[in-house]
């Protein structure tokens, strides 16, 4: 189990795979104590079976720079092959602004190959390479050093067998012709904007049952200082203080430190210092902001006239259609779509690209009376009208 810890043996590394098809990427990383993944790990493999077609590389080797594996990303002609690629890739773009293109990530290939909503890696490795898995090591602090012979033989596993489960998924895309729709698929996760966690936008991720403007005004300015502190310090948010504690607030309206002091839920080390002053001041900008700049929840939905009857055969139909193309019900369209497709929305991704020709076409046809379903014993048809 070889170990890369100079930027010259990367780079000899990363040479032999630029004349390979493709190869095997994971990463181990930490982010329990921190905003941004800690880098700790990460596994290449290459087409082959000898001991020096995988290795690992240790991002914390002294003097190492990972120069080139991102020049090995940045080469088209080689695909990069992950499992459940968007938390490693936000590790590549934050570091280096870089995306290893092109991308195969073999999670969404699986759920286009029929193998489930959920294709967990150790389930492909089951029923693909017909090989167990052994999980022990998967919560491990992989930044200590050095590392156990049992945490090295389970990352090199990531990517070893993943040649096999990649070649696999991608033999049996290349035989439905379905290849283009995990391309489709992917382009969100090379799109920059997937990782910019702007603070601004921060209060949309907090759940709130008060819907009035001038209380969303509060929670948007305690969620961008919260962002903002936590991205400035390099810590978990939930560090600053939790969505229930900044609730509260939004609520309680604090104005001074001594009525911080007084509230239920926020953390200690948040009451004094400049986590206390950011709080204030936020508080201060929720209630003084402009009635033409309060904040606005999207409420079209709200209004749309949705047929009941229209949802639930819209829900028929995604079942059949998934099921006859061995597609997971999932990558078409998520209950709350079928209801706005039902009330007239019309600008939905279960109506666009490949979605559209699995189930999108006769979605529409369904709700302008085109067609009927028909049941059968276990299966369910579309009759034209």
């Amino acid at each position: 189990m070889k170990t890369i810890t100079t930027t010259q043996e990367l780079q000899a590394f990363c040479d032999t795979a630029r004349t390979k098809a493709y190869v095997t990427v994971d990463t181990e990383f930490l982010r329990e104590r921190t905003y941004y993944s800690k880098l700790c790990l990460v596994q290449l493999a290459m087409p082959g079976n000898s001991d020096d077609t995988a290795v690992l590389v240790d991002p914390l080797a002294e003097g190492i720079s990972l120069e080139p594996l991102y020049e090995l990303f940045r080469d088209e002609s080689v695909v990069k092959v992950f499992h459940a690629a968007r938390q490693d890739l936000e590790i590549f773009w934050v570091d280096a602004g870089v995306f290893p293109k092109p991308l195969f990530d073999t999670q969404v290939a699986a759920m286009v190959c029929g193998f489930g909503e959920q294709a967990g890696y150790e389930t492909l490795v089951r029923k693909i390479v017909h090989q167990p898995l052994d999980k022990t090591s998967r919560f491990t602090d992989w930044s200590r050093r050095p590392l156990s012979d049992a945490q090295k033989v389970y990352a090199l596993a990531d990517v070893t067998h993943l040649r096999k489960i990649y070649e696999y998924l991608a033999a049996e895309l290349e035989k439905s012709g379905r290849s283009h729709w995990v391309t489709e698929e992917l382009e969100i996760l090379t799109d920059p904007a997937t990782y910019d966690l702007r603070p601004e936008e921060a209060w949309h991720r907090v759940k709130t049952r008060t819907n009035s403007a001038r209380f969303l005004a509060i929670v948007r300015a305690l969620a961008a200082f919260r962002e903002s502190y936590a991205q400035d310090h390099n810590i978990p948010r939930n560090r600053v203080y939790k969505d229930d504690a900044l609730v509260e607030m939004a609520s309680v309206k604090p104005r001074t430190h001594a009525d911080l002091g007084g509230l239920r839920l926020l953390l200690r080390e948040a009451r004094k210092g400049a986590i206390a002053d950011g709080i204030l001041k936020a508080i201060g900008e929720g209630i003084d902001c402009p009635a033409d700049q309060l904040p606005k929840l999207d409420r079209s939905r709200e209004k749309l006239q949705v047929n009941p009857a229209l949802a639930d055969l819209l829900r028929v139909l995604l079942k059949a259609k998934t099921e006859s193309a061995g597609v997971a019900a999932k990558l078409i369209a998520p209950s709350a779509d079928l209801d706005a497709i039902a009330g007239g929305e019309r600008d939905l991704p279960a109506l666009k690209g490949w979605r559209k020709e699995v189930f999108g076409a006769d979605a529409l046809r369904l709700c302008e009376g085109k067609i009927a379903l028909a049941a059968k014993g276990q299966t369910v048809r579309v009759v034209d009208l």
